[in-house]
Order: C-alpha cells, then sequence, then structure tokens
C-alpha cells in the first residue's frame, strides 16, 4: 500500500492496512451506489468502481491478503445466494415457467457464443473477454466464477486483472444497453405499457400461480351423497375446498376430506381461477352468499410453520382437520400463495391459512410452532456446515470428455450447488437450512462488496491507460454488443412468434441479464410490478446458467 496508509503500515500491520482500506472502498461504493438518477444506479457495483479509482491512484493490499478477502467474499455470496434462490429454482422449471426459461437460456447461450466470437475477430483476450461477458450482463457472480477458474489455469497476476477491468468498462454499457433495448422494442411495436398491463393482468388470473376464492352452490344431482374428496377429484389438482355450510344452517363448518355433499350446500373453494371455473362448471352455480362473512366461531388466522418435527410434511400427513377440525386453506412461500393440496410439503418459514374454531386454531398453531422468534434468527451451525461442504465439492475435480484439464466448480460453483440443494432438502434431522431474509441479504452484500472491492483495487492498476486506449474502445464496443444483441433477438421473438406481453418481456430480458435497475425501470414504465413475475421465474436458473458459463469460457476455450 502507498501514499495515504504508507509503507510502513503496508510492512508492519499488512492485515490492519487491508481492513482498513477495503471498508473504506466498501463505504465509499456503497455510498455511489446508492446515487440514483431517474430510478437507476450502480447499486453494489458502485464498490467496484470505488477500488478502481483507488487502485488507479496507486492503493495496494497484500496478495495473499487480497485474495482470502475476495474469494471468501465470493464464496459468502454465491452461498447466501443459492439459499435464497433454492426453492424458486426448481419450481422454475415446471410447466409455466418452462417456455420463459428457454428463452433465458437462449439469451446466456447467445452471449457465450457472441462473446467467443468477438473474442476471436477483435483478437480480445480469452482473460479480458469473460470480464466483458460479466460486466456486458450486469452480472457480478460470472465475474467471480471466470476469476476463479481463471486462477486454477495457472494464469498469469496480469490475465488474473483482466476480468476485473473489462467488467468495469462494460458495465454501464450493460445498464443503458438493457434500458435501450427495452425502449426500442417498445417503439418498434408501438406498445402502450398501460393497455399491456391490464391485458397482462387479465392473462395472469388463469394463472396457477393466481389464487383466489368462489362460493358455489351444489346443483348437480350426480354429487348428492359423495364425498367431499370425490367431488375435488373430478375437477382437478389444486383446488381446496374450505368451509361447507348445510342447506338450513346458518354456521359453516370446517369440512374434511370424507365430509358427505349434498344438495343445496355451499361450498367455499379456493384455487387458480381456471381451476375454480371448472369447480362451478362441474358442481353448480356461483352463490350469492360469502361463507367467509358467514356468521359463527369460524376464524381465520395466518400461522408460521417454524416446528422442526413437521418440516418435510405434507398437509395431508399433517393432518389438522382430524387432530384439531382445522382446516389449511393455503400456503404461502417466497411471497407466492399456493391452495393447500394434500400433496403439498411444508417448509421452514411458510405461512399457512387455518380455518377452524379459535380455541382449535391455538392448538394446531402450536403444532405448526408460529414462533416469529425463530423466523427471524439466524442459526449459523448449519449455514457454516453447509458453506464447508460447498468449499469441499468445489475442490472436488472430474473429468469432462474433450477438455484438456479436469474441472472443478470451484469457489463460485461449490458453494452455489450445495446451498441450491440443501435449502430445497430444507432439513437434515436437527439442522434447518433457512435464512431470514434480511440476514441473507445482510450477509450476500458483505461478500460481495469484499469481492468487489479486491477485484477493483487490482484492476484499478491498468484500469486507466487501458479505458482510454484504443484496446478500450473495443471492449466497451464488445460489450453492448454482448449486452444487446441476445436480448434483442429474443424480445423480437417473444413479441412477434409467440404474442408476447410486453410486461413478460420485460421481467424477461431484466431477469435473463440478472439486472434490478432494469427491472424498476420496467414497472416504472408499466406503472405496476407486473414485470415482476417473469423476472422472478427466470432468475434463479439465469443467475446459474451466468456462473457456469464464466467458467466454461475459460476451461473450455483457453
Amino acid at each position: 500500500m502507498t501514499h495515504l496508509f504508507g509503507d510502513t503500515l503496508s510492512a508492519s500491520q499488512p492485515v490492519a492496512g487491508a481492513l482498513l482500506l477495503v471498508s473504506l472502498i466498501a463505504a465509499a461504493g456503497i455510498a455511489l451506489g446508492s446515487v440514483k438518477f431517474r430510478g437507476i444506479g450502480l447499486g453494489t457495483a458502485g464498490v467496484l468502481f470505488a477500488g478502481l479509482l483507488m487502485g488507479h491512484l496507486g492503493y495496494r493490499i497484500e496478495p495473499t491478503i487480497r485474495q482470502f478477502l475476495q474469494e471468501f467474499g465470493l464464496a459468502l455470496f454465491v452461498y447466501s445466494i443459492g439459499l435464497q434462490l433454492g426453492p424458486g429454482f426448481f419450481s422454475s422449471l415446471r410447466k409455466q415457467g418452462l417456455t420463459l426459461n428457454l428463452m433465458a437460456f437462449a439469451v446466456v447461450l447467445l452471449g457465450v457464443l457472441l462473446s467467443l466470437f468477438l473474442s476471436r475477430w477483435l483478437g480480445i483476450d480469452l482473460a479480458a473477454m469473460v470480464g466483458l461477458f460479466a460486466g456486458a450482463t450486469t452480472n457480478t457472480p460470472a465475474l467471480g466464477a471466470a476469476t476463479d477458474a481463471l486462477r486454477s489455469t495457472g494464469a498469469s497476476p496480469e490475465q488474473l486483472a483482466m476480468p476485473g477491468i473489462g467488467y468495469s468498462i462494460a458495465y454501464p454499457g450493460g445498464i443503458v444497453g438493457i434500458i435501450g433495448t427495452l425502449l426500442f422494442l417498445r417503439f418498434v411495436f408501438r406498445i402502450n405499457p398501460e393497455s399491456e398491463a391490464t391485458e397482462f393482468k387479465a392473462e395472469q388470473s388463469k394463472s396457477a400461480l393466481v389464487i383466489d376464492r368462489l362460493n358455489v352452490e351444489v346443483t348437480n344431482p350426480n354429487l348428492d351423497g359423495l364425498r367431499l374428496d370425490q367431488v375435488t377429484e373430478l375437477v382437478a389438482n389444486g383446488l381446496v375446498v374450505s368451509r361447507v355450510r348445510r342447506q338450513g344452517n346458518v354456521e359453516a363448518t370446517s369440512p374434511s376430506g370424507d365430509t358427505l355433499v349434498h344438495l343445496g350446500d355451499t361450498l367455499l373453494a379456493v384455487g387458480s381461477p381456471s381451476v375454480l371455473k371448472t369447480f362451478q362448471l362441474v358442481v353448480g352455480r356461483a352463490s350469492a352468499d360469502d361463507l367467509t362473512k358467514a356468521p359463527g366461531t369460524l376464524t381465520i388466522r395466518r400461522v408460521a410453520v417454524t416446528n422442526k418435527e413437521v418440516l418435510g410434511m405434507t398437509v395431508a400427513e399433517l393432518d389438522l382437520q382430524n387432530a384439531f377440525r382445522v382446516s389449511i386453506s393455503r400456503v404461502t412461500r417466497a411471497e407466492l400463495s399456493f391452495a393447500a393440496v394434500p400433496s403439498m410439503t411444508l417448509q421452514f418459514g411458510d405461512i399457512v391459512q387455518l380455518i377452524g374454531r379459535p380455541e382449535n386454531l391455538d392448538r394446531a398453531a402450536k403444532r405448526l410452532g408460529n414462533s416469529i422468534k425463530a423466523l427471524d434468527q439466524t442459526n449459523f451451525v448449519p449455514f457454516f456446515l453447509g458453506l464447508a461442504l460447498g468449499v469441499v465439492a468445489g475442490l472436488i475435480p472430474f473429468q469432462v470428455p474433450g477438455l484438456p484439464v479436469p474441472i472443478r466448480l470451484g469457489l463460485a460453483g461449490g458453494p452455489l450447488l450445495v446451498a441450491l440443494i440443501l435449502s430445497r432438502v430444507g432439513r437434515i434431522g436437527g439442522l434447518v437450512w433457512y435464512m431470514p431474509g434480511t440476514a441473507n441479504l445482510a450477509l450476500r452484500e458483505l461478500g460481495i462488496a469484499l469481492f468487489l472491492a479486491c477485484v477493483g483495487v487490482k484492476s484499478g492498476e491498468k484500469f486507466g491507460e487501458t479505458f482510454l486506449s484504443e484496446q478500450g474502445v473495443k471492449w466497451a464496443l464488445a460489450g453492448i454488443i454482448i449486452t444487446v444483441v441476445p436480448i434483442l433477438l429474443v424480445g423480437w421473438l417473444g413479441r412477434r412468434l409467440l404474442k408476447q406481453n410486453f410486461m413478460t418481456t420485460c421481467g424477461l430480458v431484466a431477469g435473463s441479464m440478472t439486472d434490478p435497475p432494469a427491472l424498476a425501470f420496467a414497472s416504472n414504465t408499466a406503472g405496476s410490478d407486473a414485470p415482476l413475475i417473469a423476472y422472478a421465474t427466470v432468475y434463479p436458473l439465469t443467475m446459474i446458467l451466468r456462473i457456469i458459463a464464466g467458467q466454461v469460457l475459460i476451461i473450455a476455450f483457453s
């Protein structure tokens, strides 16, 4: 380190000097990232630019300390994000998200192919190109994975600095290019965002992700005397009947599967709008009665699942109806609501909606846990055990046919893969892989700040001369091409061939580039959060694909 910190501090207290510099860079960078212009800012990437400035001014960190902080920050970040994305990653691959994820995969693949082509056509070193690929797609984990893979190939210190320089040159163009492409698509197709948002809302009403309720009077004589579970089986999965009112009675009762259905009964069904429509066609006609407001002693309560003993159990196995005369109508997980069908498996942190008498609800809530303290408490034993497993997984080599050297997942891929699996499993014995959202966000931000500060200081040594050179112009042009071409092609095809709603296109583009500023821009343009649904659908898979792509570019083609 030089200048303000001096050679004396660098030599006598290298750890203290490194922590001091990294802390100042992180503080300045986060403050810089919080500055927004029309709702758009650098976010955590501001730390990188603060580090570049300090590195350019001559400040240094002892190499071994810098490498430790950088790699520890990377592992912390990808592991935390894996815990967050795990459940959503697997559910996003189901039928309703398959088309969107295939389109996002096409965006990533086109970006990889363009990176390889431009690297050879423009003569850009692949070490720099992976940084351009990460910056052009505003994906910091891809930068970390590529740098980690580059180090495993025995790259020189000069080469190890190139990804960071390329990332910083391409990143601003990435943000502008994504938003510019959305504006271009809007202009070409003469799109009215307000009308598109209205149409999108109508389309979503048919989706299984939207949960509604409907009161239906039984008029079909073929159903008279059947058990309730036999009636629901005639319709489809994803339907729950939460209340039944006998003809002539004023009090709604909480039903079970063996409750008999009779002509004139009123049933309160919960499910997606399309399933409810089918249910009405089978059962009878919509009723003017609203059983949610029916007089009586039944109440509704939202309860958090925190009891370890019930984790992994299905709604049917839990059987609250027979145990407490309480029924579950819906389950909310990661801000999405689902009908509480018998086969649904409960996870830590799920919020279930219970219906029953107050005294029975108290007993059912105790069975489920309902501990707000447990939801807010971070258990670091499973966290660090999982992180250790991720590090081990990253060190294991495996041979891929056609590649000259074995592949290791490294500190980017190993912790991510393990976190995805553990968060999906949820619980092993007494270990629960759940982390409160605030704690997860704090650890992610800490990890990425450490990583970007160290990358910035190292890359800043040569950033200025590269940025102002002919080579820098060439790199910036390549970054813009990598940003614009894939999302322009996929966005155009989605609109022209698939007749995709523009709200979905906006969410798809922002999610396939893992770019929150683009999502904020799309939401502001639409005047609603409609693009968030497509964004959340493709984000988990895209994040994983971009991390893998950064490694593949280095290992397979260097």
